[in-house]
């Protein structure tokens, strides 16, 4: 049985995306910690994190810091977090959010929901800011 975050990849789920390469996707979260939560996910069906392939989990840090960066650019928060919970789905992800102090790496702090409009805003944002990177062979539009 396909995860909740399979069925996004494949396209039968929405989401906005702001990365996909041949490993890897990633999207904004529904329930953000702040302006940009990307979820980085494995095409691959991993559970746990320690269960990955060394050389995944190299890629998906990279794919993190990328937008991490992106996140950085557009927001300029003080840091940005990385977090592996895992909890939520059973499908390894990397959770990049802009944190301007410790209370953005608790998820009671998550936004309950965010209106449509300025979730696709924030997405075209960081896909802007990933493209002026040189990305834009990894942002879907």
């Amino acid at each position: 049985m396909s995860t909740l975050f399979t069925r996004i990849i494949d396209g039968e789920l929405p989401a906005r995306f702001v990365w996909s390469d041949d490993r890897a996707v990633g999207f904004l979260s529904i329930n953000p910690l702040g302006p940009g939560h990307t979820l980085v996910v494995p095409r691959e069906e991993v559970d746990h994190w320690v269960d990955a392939e060394p050389d995944l989990l190299a890629h998906l840090t990279s794919v993190a810091r990328t937008v991490g960066r992106a996140v950085r650019e557009v927001w300029q928060p003080p840091r940005v977090g990385l977090m592996v919970a895992g909890f939520e789905v059973p499908h390894l992800h990397v959770h990049v959010f802009p944190a301007w102090d410790m209370r953005a790496f608790d998820f009671a702090n998550a936004a309950p929901s965010v209106e449509a409009a300025e979730q696709e805003e924030i997405a075209e944002k960081l896909r802007a800011a990933l493209r002026a990177a040189g990305h834009a062979e990894h942002v879907p539009d």
